[in-house]
């Protein structure tokens, strides 16, 4: 018999393992106990020189983040993830279209204290609001004024606070709002928050959380609180 004929079975057993660890997307070693200690290495090294080629591939861009549903926590939560990015050396500002402007809101003012850019635009308007007139006319300059920073390319990440309210209300059209997101720069990241989201909205967006109320102290008869609310 030639030494061409001659058979290797760790050989064949080594190119046969990684052939199968080269098709399993993640492997655990613990799930199989059969193999020997240089099998399980072997699979370890495919598995994470395959973690490492995707992480070389992976799409690195500037996300769209949607807070809405009727739960509590829509606005902290954007506003938690502003510091963190804050923290990082990120460019953030918030705008909010219905903290009114003359308001006492507490995250203005810690803002003011730390550096952080949070604006309100609005008039404190709600569904009863006596003037909507002069509110729909303060969101159209809110708007604008959010579009100019988005397009202006000195932020990396801007939260639009209760932003589907004034889209629920037509007071800017979902076409003019995505004409400004399709012309940010590659890297922005955006927060958007409310209630109401439009489909098209969670359509386009990257990321959709929804805040589901399970409780809420206000139909107990608990008052807006300090600190808590506002």
């Amino acid at each position: 018999m030639s030494e061409n004929e001659l058979s290797h079975p760790q050989d064949e057993s080594q190119e046969t393992l990684q052939a199968s660890a080269g098709q399993a997307e993640e492997f655990d070693p613990e799930e199989d106990k059969n193999l020997t200690e240089e099998e399980r290495i072997l699979c370890q090294r495919v598995s994470h020189e395959k973690r490492r080629q995707r992480a070389k591939t992976a799409i690195k861009k500037g996300v769209l983040i949607v807070n809405t549903g009727k739960g509590k926590g829509k606005t902290t939560a954007a506003l938690g993830l502003l510091v963190r990015a804050w923290g990082q050396g990120l460019r953030v500002c918030m705008l909010q279209f219905i903290k009114a402007q003359t308001g006492n809101w507490g995250e203005e003012k810690a803002a003011r204290k730390i550096g952080l850019e949070v604006i309100p635009l609005g008039s404190g308007f709600t569904w009863l609001s006596k003037d909507l007139e002069k509110d729909k006319a303060l969101a159209r300059q809110g708007w604008e004024q959010c579009s100019q920073k988005i397009l202006s390319g000195n932020y990396d990440l801007i939260v639009l606070d209760e932003m589907t309210y004034i889209l629920k209300y037509g007071w800017i059209t979902w076409e003019e709002v995505r004409a400004t997101l399709d012309q940010r720069p590659a890297g922005m990241h955006l927060i958007i928050t409310g209630r109401y989201a439009p489909p098209e909205l969670l359509e386009y967006a990257d990321t959709v959380s929804e805040v589901v109320e399970v409780k809420h102290h206000y139909h107990a008869g608990v008052k807006a609180q300090k600190g808590i609310e506002f």
